[in-house]
């Protein structure tokens, strides 16, 4: 088991631990010595997203690196995707992304990239915490890192992305709503749909350090669906705070998730001889729809544990080049090595203007299945009381034999996340409240 490191990296409220300066400095130490191997210079890129605790995060991670040895280029706020890509391309030996992604402002979290930009395995992440109970030796004072501003970040991150689509591919005519979270893509995202030809309506571009996510992005896209409606857009993309993933509006301002996005990208490029593996890598999130859709065109759906790193390790293990999540977080391995959200609307918007199809009807492959997903804030350890398996049993034997039902805690929040999935949508979300406040029972009763 690990103590620090969840789905996605470690994540907490900053400021408190393990968010606080003296663990964060000393949380650098360690990682740094763990990813210090080879007589040369070592050398770790920093990136981060708005919000205000990162300037706080950024300076003492990057203490502690130093104190190490390790030599600190800082890029600023970019996307979780850029600072993947920006390891990979300087020969970097470790990649940090200070980010707590969808969560609201005053939480923050550490995402960290090997020296192929990938995030590392659950091995490694408990390696990394077995070394904050040892001794950490220090570097000599000749040897104590150095910390640069990395100049060009976010020009490098911009032709990278536009080189993921023919070079005579151009989106004038398009109208597009983009809604950046206020987040790190608030730059970067318009620039570069400007850049090829789009009429961009941008929104939540000025943040302010506690604006992050604040009733916009993709965790609450009815902003940018409804503003999709009010200029006669044709589509529209909401990132998250830290912009590795996305969803979308079509031109009726009807919500498109990454189940579909992923049936998209993955039916277009079997077309175009692209799809490796015919088939496609996602979570036991994505709904029946999907792989039912899949099949019809003869391609297959792996599911892998939730986490986009999930996802990854098993494309790579298995050779496929198309996965991600319903959530957004789609990874396309013959460009990127992460979930990469504007990398991803760059695909759906090359479909739609090769195309010359409206947004609904390219957007909406199939048909889900009615599918309930609640969160409740109550202690993960509800989940091994011995009651509760018995509940769950009943709860499958009331969706059938087509149903299907996820009970886990979260990775990133202290929360019971629980997706149910059937045919009836009223049986489905009855499921759900059941089982809600027989877990809101359970912890009174053992309160009690």
């Amino acid at each position: 088991m690990r103590k620090l490191f969840g789905t996605d990296g470690i994540r907490g409220q900053a400021n408190s631990e393990p968010l606080t300066p003296q663990t964060l400095t000393r949380l650098g130490q360690a990682i740094g010595l763990q990813f210090m191997y080879g007589d040369h210079r070592h050398r770790v890129v920093i990136g981060k997203d708005t919000r205000l605790s990162g300037y706080m995060v950024e300076s003492a991670l990057a203490a502690g690196l130093v104190s190490v040895g390790m030599d600190v280029a800082f890029v600023g706020p970019l996307p979780t995707p850029a600072v993947a890509m920006l390891t990979r391309s300087m020969r970097a030996d470790l990649g940090v992304m200070i980010s707590a992604s969808h969560n609201p402002f005053a939480d923050n979290g550490i995402k960290l990239f090997d020296p192929d930009g990938y995030k590392l395995s659950d091995d490694v992440e408990r390696a990394i915490e077995a070394r904050l109970e040892s001794t950490l030796p220090l570097a000599t004072p000749p040897h104590v890192g150095q910390m640069v501003q990395l100049d060009g970040a976010i020009d490098r991150y911009v032709e990278f992305v536009k080189g993921s689509i023919p070079r005579d591919v151009h989106f004038e005519g398009l109208r597009i709503v983009v809604d950046c979270a206020n987040g790190s893509a608030y730059k970067v995202a318009p620039l570069v749909l400007k850049e090829l030809g789009a009429t961009v309506i941008p929104l939540s571009i000025t943040p302010n350090g506690q604006n992050i996510n604040e009733a916009c992005g993709a965790t609450c896209p009815q902003a940018m669906c409804d503003m999709v409606r009010k200029v006669g857009a044709h589509v529209g993309i909401a990132f998250d705070g830290d912009a590795d993933r996305a969803v979308f509006s079509d031109e009726k301002g009807q919500l498109i998730d990454g189940d579909q996005i992923m049936a998209l990208i993955a039916t277009d490029w079997d077309d175009r001889g692209l799809l490796q593996g015919k088939g496609l890598v996602s979570t036991l999130m994505s709904n029946i729809g999907l792989e039912r859709y899949l099949g019809t065109r003869g391609i297959s759906l792996i599911r892998t544990a939730v986490g986009d790193r999930y996802v990854s390790e098993t494309m790579r293990d298995e050779g496929f080049n198309v996965g991600g999540e319903q959530s957004g977080h789609i990874i396309l391995s013959d460009y990127a090595t992460a979930g990469d959200g504007l990398l991803t609307a760059l695909q759906v918007l090359t479909v739609l203007s090769l195309k010359k199809k409206l947004a609904s009807e390219v957007l909406h492959l199939f048909t889900p299945l009615p599918q309930i997903l609640k969160n409740v804030k109550l202690p993960p350890s509800l989940l091994k009381h011995p009651e509760i398996e018995k509940t769950f049993e009943m709860a499958r034997g009331r969706l059938g034999k087509n149903g299907r039902l996820v009970v886990r805690p979260s990775g990133t929040e202290p929360l019971i996340r629980i997706m149910a999935e059937g045919e009836d949508k009223a049986t489905t979300e009855g499921i759900v409240d059941f089982l809600i406040m027989t877990l809101g029972t359970l912890a009174e009763s053992a309160v009690a």
